[in-house]
């Protein structure tokens, strides 16, 4: 009977572990999802869309330069989709400082154009101090407040520690995205982010409407 007590308590602590540890991803996913940082959508979308990305990988902007601009025109402006950006600065210094920058414009309201100016503006030495801060003035940021962000590299820990996120939810490569917490990596083509999310959308009952 002792043994079979021991073993049930230790069945019982097993299982409350296993609560507290499935309430704890939940709590993660959750600030992934709507914690502080860039977005683009409605956030009342039924569908959402977490991309992990590192601005010197190649594939990351192939998704921003071919597929994105298609699941921004069909979903996110029509309100079925939130789009949400997360750093997974994974291929060295210079992803990091780019992560950074984009951050401090971030700070200023100007995130997804100067995201975009990192895609359109890419190279070995792309990401010098120097030519973040260019960006930073060609977009009319207040330059002064910029580079006391740079400088100071204010927002290293967030860009950091979503990496490490990233990392432990099973991020092994860029882009790598969660849509409705599912996890999907690599910069698949349009059709297959169209077919998840259509699903998604079946199942809250808001399907997009097919043009005829």
């Amino acid at each position: 009977p002792i043994a079979g007590m021991i073993g049930l308590v230790c069945m019982l602590a097993l299982w409350a572990l296993e609560v507290e540890a499935a309430a704890q991803a939940d709590t993660l996913l959750e600030a992934l999802e709507r914690g502080p940082g860039p977005s683009r959508g409605s956030p009342d979308a039924p569908v959402t869309i977490v991309e992990f990305s590192d601005f010197q990988c190649g594939y990351c902007r192939k998704f921003w330069q071919e597929t994105l601009p298609r699941i921004e025109e069909k979903y996110i402006r029509t309100g079925k989709v939130r789009f949400v950006y997360r750093h997974l600065a994974i291929l060295g210094p210079p992803s990091v400082q780019a992560g950074i920058a984009a951050e401090c414009a971030h700070e200023q309201g100007k995130f997804w154009p100067y995201h975009d100016r990192l895609f359109t503006n890419t190279g070995p030495f792309a990401f010098t101090t120097r030519n973040l801060k260019r960006h930073a003035e060609a977009l009319q940021l207040d330059t002064a407040k910029f580079g006391a962000c740079l400088d100071s590299e204010r927002p290293r820990e967030k860009v950091e520690q979503e990496t490490i996120i990233g990392r432990a939810i099973g991020m092994t490569g860029t882009p790598g995205f969660l849509i409705n917490r599912g996890r999907l990596i690599g910069a698949q083509p349009y059709e297959v982010f169209e077919e998840i999310i259509e699903g998604l959308l079946k199942e809250a009952g808001q399907r997009q409407p097919r043009k005829r």
